[in-house]
């Protein structure tokens, strides 16, 4: 089996090759460091310069299209979509306090006593991202933002966010900018279908006689489904373990064939419930280990801090974990958005990224071209490739809707920026299960720091990192590896 070492091994062996080399050969390799340096530094300059330009214009079309898209909508659906455009921040960067106006339901939330205003499960990014040329001319030290809102708002928005235990189902009609197909918009057939995720579930064919099947829970990353495990790994599990683990992987909330609420905001605790009603309290799940990539590793830490006695193992596959500097604790959330989407046009998953987390209308027109038509590019792809490749990719990625996509960036991972350390510590100290993480070393979306930063606060943790994998293709390419490795986990933390 190719596995990189772990990652404090490597790093040990590393060290110790460093002292090595001399005479002609060092002065050459010294000097095409010299040059290689250079040159890095030469082609950073170029990428700031080039994404100064191109991050300055976006922040002026996002502006055009915020208009262009209350016009359309109006006409369209004969109603103003409320947007974050009216509430983020638009003073000079100065230290201090910022008032915002007042923003609308979307980005407050009343207590269960309706007495006062929460913002705790929102994430302040959704209404306070400065433009670049704000950004890079403010004064140092960052700014909390501050919010304030009128009691006429407040009463106006009591019946939309304060729910019924169980939730009624929610709105069923797409917007006019969203897919209607039937499987992304399988929920609206039957009222049930609206308020339960949808879950694939692989159990085995035939129970082992005298012996219990466990239970596995799968979790996908953000802009991704269940089939990113089902057609990769699931049909890679060995004989042994499709007879022993009843699988379960998940459609989160607004992505691939699960419910896309448009009044939804989409953070940590309706994400949360969503599951446990959807599969820990439907099939009466008593003990569980969790699989869980990228984004999914935040919900799987927060399942296990608030299922401690239930989780048997945790496998995290490229967790968003950025440890905030003590300078950024008062602006936690917009520290992770800038390393998350650090504006850069190189490398382009950066840019893409950058795209979707700081303009609102840039990412719901991205979602109008691509989401909305997904079958056409499925076809597109079909018939390029002549079918020698699978296309489950195109379903992952593009079946969801860009208010999904929009809130859950911003409310689970960037919003969950202060909890971590809590979650990490409380898995590192209060909890007995199996750790495992894995991260590839060319991923350029979330950089193998964020899984050093996981093993260095939880210390059982094994972490491992694959030479030459990237976000994707730590799965994606290497299934029956991978699903070995997952294999080998649980079958440990049964010996345990």
């Amino acid at each position: 089996m190719h596995i990189a070492t772990c990652v404090w091994q490597e790093k040990a062996a590393a060290a110790d090759m460093g002292g090595g080399g001399g005479g002609v050969g060092a002065g050459k390799r010294k000097r095409k460091g010299e040059w290689a340096a250079l040159a890095a530094a030469a082609g950073g300059a170029l990428n700031c310069a080039v994404s100064f330009v191109v991050f300055s214009a976006l922040d002026v079309l996002d502006v055009v299209l915020c208009l262009v898209y209350k016009l359309v909508d109006y006409a369209v659906e004969a109603e103003w979509k409320a947007c974050y455009c009216a509430a983020a921040a638009r003073g000079d960067g100065a230290a201090g306090p910022r008032v915002l106006a007042p923003p609308g339901p979307k980005v407050v939330r009343l207590s269960a006593s309706s007495a006062k205003m929460q913002l705790e499960d929102v994430s302040d990014t959704l209404y306070v991202r400065p433009s670049l040329l704000a950004d890079a001319t403010k004064k140092a030290g960052p700014a909390p933002p501050a919010l304030t809102v009128s009691p006429a708002i407040a009463e106006m928005i009591r019946g939309k966010i304060d729910r019924p235990p169980r939730p009624s189902p929610p709105r069923q009609a797409p917007c006019w900018s969203d897919c209607d197909c039937k499987v992304c918009h399988a929920w609206s057939a039957a009222p049930r279908s609206a308020t339960h995720l949808y879950v694939h579930v692989q159990a085995p064919p035939a129970p082992v006689p005298g012996e219990a099947a466990e239970d596995v829970v799968f979790i996908h990353g953000f802009i991704s489904s269940s089939v990113f495990w089902t057609e990769t790994v699931f049909p890679a599990f060995s004989a042994a373990a499709r007879g022993r683990y009843r699988m379960f992987a998940v459609d989160l909330l607004g992505f691939g064939r699960s419910p896309k609420p448009a009044e939804s905001l989409y953070t940590l605790r309706e994400h949360v419930e969503m599951i446990e009603r959807s599969v820990l309290q439907r099939y009466r799940l008593g003990s569980f280990h969790v699989v869980a990539h990228s984004l999914g590793s935040v919900l799987a830490l927060a399942l296990a801090v608030k299922y401690p006695a239930a989780v048997k193992s945790l496998t995290l596959l490229a967790p968003p974990y950025f440890p905030v500097p003590e300078s950024e604790a008062g602006a936690a959330t917009q520290y992770v958005m800038r390393r998350v989407a650090p504006r850069r046009v190189w490398p382009p998953i950066a840019f893409g990224a950058s795209m979707a987390c700081w303009y609102e209308h840039v990412s719901r027109t991205i979602c109008l071209t691509i989401c909305r038509h997904h079958r056409v590019w499925d076809r597109l792809f079909r018939i390029l490739t002549r079918n020698r490749v699978r296309t489950f990719l195109i379903e992952a990625f593009m079946c969801h809707t860009h208010n999904a996509a929009w809130h859950t960036l911003h409310n689970i991972i960037c919003g969950s920026a202060a909890r971590m350390d809590a979650y990490l510590d409380v898995l590192s100290s209060q909890l007995s299960c199996k750790v495992a993480v894995f991260h590839g070393r060319d991923d350029e979306l979330l950089p193998v720091e964020c899984a050093l930063a996981v093993g260095a606060r939880v210390p059982r943790a094994r972490v491992t990192v694959y030479d030459r994998k990237d976000h994707i293709t730590i799965i994606v390419g290497q299934e029956e590896l991978f699903a070995a490795e997952l294999e080998a986990i649980w079958r440990s933390a049964a010996a345990d």
